[in-house]
């Protein structure tokens, strides 16, 4: 067999519009495999961020299924309170399990939803999730000091501070961050000799959160003549002959993929999600904050209020309701019709400049197969993820130019991206359109003759 027999390079964020058309003959590893296996967009679950998205992918649940809507999630019915989704929350299989069951030995670098690092059937570096270097991010444990050994800086979990104004820092960091990711790969590869490879660099994300106004003129912050506007081309380029020098490293007979969790656009903008609810009627204080800050469940009149919100690149609403929270307004029997009333407003908002804004909203029993967990009542795409959701209270008007959390340039797009080559199993380009995150596990196992669960949400793709 190869070694690795497969190779999984994920690219958080990674935008297909700009792999697949805008830089395409600027990349040749990821041309090459394009032109010789298949590609296509993959739709990303919703809310599509890196966290749930990536467990979505790996495990083939969705969500609901999970219990995961966020990067951090309500524990209980207790107003105010939010937990981390960490592995510790991913209660189903994912695709290394699947494997080592079948004795596959797997090397996992990066992958996110992998802290605390997960004990599989090989060896894995945590995610961005871990709280420090220091805090138990491998497994083996004794792995963590070999780490620093292989490298020439302290291992970064993520970039630190990146919606910041330091860019020229924040740009050291985020290839620092690319590098150590496929050095340890080469390591790991050449000491594990594993049979599944993976690891994920989080730098395509956060490039695009720092500096994506600064090359594209859709957004409304555009930079002309900025000294960064080729700063995104540039870590394409640079992500695409580290891809390279790894699969040198690699059998020739490996098969790879290469896939994102979701995609990128310009963030136009922010609505205030708790603002609106303020003025609707929906939200109560206690008392008025003097300026724009974050929203204290404290001051909120909960027996007067019916909704309150989290923001984020998506926007989450939680109703009040008598019985389930702790001081409930709504009626458990009003429940639905104040929800669908609360969509219905929220679905046609219009925007700063009187047209519709175009939100999507969603409940979870329509989007997941199971609802577990505490999930938010409406799940809501401002602008069809054209916009941010402000969850911060105060200032003025409905609408801002900013982030509530430090400078960003981006949102997340639904639909990311997958590239599939198996040297053995070669499709000259063919293009694979209707694909879902849902698809890949199921996929990826029937590819190497691997039972999966019956009831697993995607379906089987075949890839090669």
């Amino acid at each position: 067999m190869p070694i690795p027999r497969l190779l999984i390079v994920g690219l958080d964020c990674a935008e297909p519009a700009l792999v697949f058309e805008r830089w395409r003959q600027e990349l040749p590893t990821l041309g090459r495999l394009i032109a010789a296996g298949s590609w296509g967009p993959l739709e990303s679950c919703v809310p599509a961020i890196t966290v749930p998205a990536w467990s979505c992918m790996l495990s083939g649940r969705d969500p609901g299924e999970l219990g995961i809507y966020g990067f951090r999630n309500r524990p209980d019915r207790s107003y105010g309170r939010m937990a981390v989704a960490d592995s510790s929350t991913v209660r189903q299989p994912r695709l290394w399990d699947h494997l080592g069951t079948a004795g596959w030995r797997s090397a996992l670098i990066g992958v996110p939803g992998t802290y605390p690092p997960p004990r599989l059937h090989g060896v894995a570096v945590s995610c961005f999730l871990a709280p420090g270097p220091g805090a138990g991010i491998t497994h083996p444990p004794e792995l963590a000091a070999e780490l620093r050994g292989w490298l020439d800086a302290d291992y970064l979990l993520d970039v630190p501070d990146f919606r910041s104004e330091e860019k020229g820092r924040i740009l050291r960091d985020i290839y620092t961050l690319c590098d150590q990711r496929f050095i340890l790969a080469e390591r790991l590869l050449e000491r594990e000799q594993p049979d599944l490879l993976m690891l994920v660099d989080m730098g395509t994300d956060r490039i695009h959160h720092a500096f994506w106004k600064q090359f594209d003129p859709a957004h409304p912050g555009f930079v002309p003549g900025s000294p960064y506007a080729d700063v995104i081309r540039n870590y394409y380029r640079h992500v695409d002959a580290r891809i390279g020098t790894l699969l040198a490293r690699c059998d020739p007979d490996t098969a790879v993929l290469v896939v994102s969790d979701h995609g990128a656009r310009p963030m136009l903008g922010g609505l205030r999600l708790n603002q609106w609810l303020l003025q609707t009627g929906r939200l109560v204080l206690r008392s008025v904050p003097q300026a724009p800050g974050p929203l204290d469940h404290s001051a909120i009149d909960w027996p007067r209020t019916i909704a309150w919100g989290a923001g984020g690149y998506y926007g989450r609403i939680f109703l009040n309701v008598r019985g389930r929270e702790p001081e409930g307004l709504i009626a458990p029997e009003a429940y639905e019709a104040e929800r669908a009333a609360l969509a219905a407003d929220l679905t046609a908002l219009p925007g700063p400049d009187g047209a519709p804004l175009g939100n999507r909203v969603f409940t979870p029993q329509q989007l997941y197969r199971k609802v577990r967990g505490v999930a938010p009542d409406l799940l809501v795409y401002v602008g069809d993820l054209g916009w941010r959701a402000i969850g911060s209270i105060g200032g003025e008007g409905l609408f801002t130019p900013d982030n509530d959390t430090g400078p960003d340039d981006a949102n997340h797009a639904q639909h990311g991206l997958l590239i599939f080559h198996d040297p053995a199993r070669p499709t000259g380009g063919r293009r694979l359109d209707g694909l879902s995150l849902y698809d890949v596990l199921p996929s990826l196992l029937a590819r190497y003759g691997l039972p999966a669960p019956p009831d697993l949400r995607g379906r089987i793709v075949e890839l090669s």
